[in-house]
Formats: structure tokens, C-alpha cells, sequence
């Protein structure tokens, strides 16, 4: 072939390849752009936190247990600024002054346990005047590095989630201080989405662990990247129960059920609204798809290919980008009224990298027939209307009393949020 015939094919060919190359990426870009960005729907008319605040009565003395719902607290501490809640609901500040609160878990007493990462301890919060406010930080362990998430297991002992290793906490005396301490699982892998939630199955058998990515968007060379681990209780056994999960922070069993679900967080800088924040239900062997497939119908336009999204996992529920969706719990008490039973809350550290901000509240995803409806909006206001925020909701957890805690890093604080019904 002679040299310009040679010339023109070469040519040819990189004309072919470059149309090629602009085809797929005019696929993902269109994929991407015409996607649309799941909102929640807006609080109905509720009355200032203020007003519920001043409607409380005095403390009074515990009422005797009945059947009907708990009262609402006889003490009301109102929050820095406002929060708007659904009419009947109030907020009230349970706890303050905590270094960078996390993930809470109910004592075997019923009290609030939480894992205070900030000062590198475990605190319980008890309330036994009952009056909607803690009685004070008692010290459960302290010591520990970074603790971001605590679970109890059925002997009463403690598990904690640090960043490279689970501990378990034992106490022997009984008297509410967890002296002894052992490395249940270590090597576990740090930097990137450095906290490790931790959570034992309805019938604790299995030790579950989420482990995020190291990264916004790469490919992992440690195979419990971006995964949902399970192990045994003494820490042997570990496999991965789920992969493609980008940032599981928030993991729970729904009541009465082997589901487990989690939210994810979903990757940055594809713009404002994409790819959406998720929830999913969880099962043995799912693959979420990240770092090439979001949300199941997203092509990554860096990692992903013309078929990337074939066999992942499907979300169960899709909501706002940047939201940063954390902690989740399905709300088992009986204060709050039928219609809320059962429901979804989930709480939204908030956005960074998001022109306009978003997240910074607490939602409510209602449940039908065990499936989900509509992402609602249930405590907002940590967002101001400027876009700065005073506070970061991390946990939701279902009281002893049926009230829902709310744990807020940003603040220090932990809130209770009650149904007043006045």
C-alpha cells in the first residue's frame, strides 16, 4: 500500500474512533441531563417550635404507665433557631454540649447510648425524672478512636465501629462503665469515607459493617470497598453481604422482618441534581453498581461503559442529590399517631458541593404493605434561607417513649421530637 493510501486509512480510522467517542459520550450526557432530580414534598402548615414550646406544661411528676401513647415531655429546652415540623409535633433540645455526636443505639435500660466521636467515647444520656431532658453525660468508655457507631449485642456486650477496627466492650461488674475492651476485627481499611457503622441481624447471628469508598469515583483494590460486610459476632468469617455501595452510612433491619436497609450516598460533581441520594433494600449477593452504574439507570460518564447498568441493584427509594443521607430508622413507638407507625425517617447530613444547599432535616418516607411512598419533608430549618446552616442531623432513633431522637454533629446536640397533639 503505498504511503498515501497508508495516510488516508489511518486518518479514516481516527475519524471513525473520535465519532465513535463522541456517540457514547453524547449517550451519557443525555442519560445524565434528562434525568430527573427526586425533591421531597414540602411540610404542610405547622405551627413555630416556639409556640409548641410555650404550650407545655410544667414539670410534673412521672405519670404512672398505662397503655395509651407516652405524654409529651414535661420539660421543653426550644432549639437555637427554629425547626418546622408537622401541626401536633415539637422539638426539644435532649441533650447539648456533645463533641461531634454519631450513631445512637438504646441501652439494654432503655436509655440513649451514643457514640461521641469527637471526644473519642461512648456517653449514655438517661432521662429517670422522665422529663424529656437528660439527666447528663454518663461516660460508658472513653479512649476510643474516632467511635462512629455502636451496636448492642444480645449478651448485653457493646460493639463499637472505629475507623480500622470493631472493638467489643464488655462489663463485667455490672456497674454501667465498660472496663474491658477487645479487637473483634481489625486491619479494617481507613482514609476516604472513614466511619464504619455497625449492626447485628434480628436474631444475632450475623455482625454487619459498612465500609465506604476511599474515593469520589475510582476502582478499589480492597475488595470491602463500597460494601456491606457480614461476620460472626467474634469477628471471624467476613465476607461481602453487598458491593457497589458507594457510602452505606445508615444500616437497619425493618422491625418484624430479615430486610436490611441502608442508604447510600451518591457520587459528586455530575451537577447539581444527579445522580439522586438512595435507599436499598439490601440482599446477600446485590451489587449497586457504583463506580460505574448510579442508581441502577445512571452511567458513570468516567468508569461506566455501554451495558454498565445491566444486573445492578435497584433502590428502593431515590431522593435529592447532595442530600447526604445517614442514619435511618423505621419509627416503632406507638406517641407518635397510626399513620406515622412503621414509617421511614432519614436524617440529611446536608450538602457541600451543591451551588444552591440542601438536605439539613430530617424526612419521612411513608410505608405501605412494607413498601415505600413519597420522600416528605418532617424536620426542617438547620438549613437557613441564605444557605448557611447551624446544624447537621447524623442519627434517627426511636425512643423508650416513642419520641424520635435526632443526633446533629455540627451542633453537639441531641433533639427529641414528640407528639403534642394540642
Amino acid at each position: 500500500m503505498s504511503l498515501k493510501r497508508t495516510t488516508f486509512a489511518i486518518i479514516l480510522l481516527l475519524a471513525l474512533v473520535l465519532s465513535g467517542c463522541r456517540a457514547i459520550q453524547g449517550l451519557f450526557q443525555t442519560t445524565l441531563d434528562e434525568t430527573p432530580a427526586p425533591t421531597t414534598v414540602p411540610l404542610p402548615t405547622a405551627r413555630p417550635t416556639v409556640e409548641l414550646a410555650a404550650h407545655t406544661p410544667a414539670a410534673t411528676s412521672q405519670p404512672e404507665a398505662t397503655d395509651t401513647p407516652a405524654p409529651p415531655p414535661t420539660r421543653v429546652v426550644p432549639p437555637q433557631e427554629p425547626i418546622s415540623l408537622p401541626p401536633g409535633f415539637g422539638i426539644s433540645v435532649f441533650a447539648q454540649g456533645l463533641s461531634d455526636p454519631r450513631m445512637m443505639a438504646l441501652g439494654p435500660d432503655g436509655a440513649l447510648v451514643v457514640a461521641e466521636r469527637g471526644a473519642g467515647r461512648i456517653v449514655r444520656l438517661p432521662d429517670r425524672d422522665g422529663d424529656g431532658v437528660a439527666d447528663g453525660a454518663e461516660i460508658v468508655a472513653d479512649g476510643l478512636r474516632a467511635p462512629s457507631s455502636i451496636a448492642f449485642y444480645v449478651d448485653g456486650s457493646l460493639y463499637v465501629g472505629e475507623t480500622t477496627r470493631i472493638l467489643r466492650l464488655s462489663d463485667p461488674d455490672g456497674d454501667g462503665v465498660f472496663q474491658e475492651r477487645e479487637v473483634v476485627i481489625g486491619g479494617l481499611p481507613g482514609g476516604g469515607h472513614s466511619t464504619r457503622t455497625v449492626l447485628f441481624g434480628p436474631d444475632g447471628e450475623y455482625l454487619y459493617v459498612s465500609i465506604g469508598s476511599s474515593c469520589n469515583v475510582c476502582v478499589e483494590s480492597d475488595e470491602r470497598r463500597a460494601t456491606i460486610m457480614r461476620y460472626s459476632p467474634d469477628g471471624s468469617g467476613g465476607e461481602v453481604y453487598a458491593r457497589g455501595l458507594r457510602n452505606a452510612v445508615g444500616i437497619t433491619f425493618r422491625p418484624g422482618t430479615d430486610e436490611l436497609w441502608a442508604t447510600n450516598n451518591g457520587r459528586d460533581w455530575l451537577g447539581d441534581d444527579l445522580p439522586p441520594e438512595t435507599v436499598y433494600v439490601v440482599r446477600q449477593g446485590d451489587d449497586a453498581g457504583w463506580p460505574r452504574c448510579h442508581a441502577s439507570r445512571i452511567v458513570d460518564p468516567d468508569f461506566g461503559s455501554p451495558g454498565a447498568c445491566d444486573g445492578v441493584a435497584v433502590p428502593a427509594v431515590e431522593m435529592q442529590a447532595h442530600s447526604a443521607p445517614l442514619g435511618l430508622t423505621f419509627y416503632t413507638g406507638d406517641q407518635f399517631p397510626e399513620e406515622y407507625r412503621g414509617d421511614l425517617f432519614v436524617a440529611f447530613h446536608g450538602s457541600w458541593n451543591r451551588s444552591a444547599p440542601t438536605g439539613y432535616k430530617v424526612v419521612r418516607v411513608s410505608m405501605q404493605d412494607g413498601e415505600p411512598g413519597p420522600v416528605q419533608d418532617f424536620a426542617v430549618g438547620w438549613l437557613r434561607k441564605d444557605g448557611s446552616q447551624w446544624g447537621r442531623p447524623v442519627d434517627v432513633l426511636t425512643g423508650a417513649d416513642g419520641s424520635l431522637f435526632v443526633s446533629d454533629d455540627a451542633g453537639g446536640m441531641i433533639y427529641r421530637v414528640f407528639y403534642a397533639n394540642e
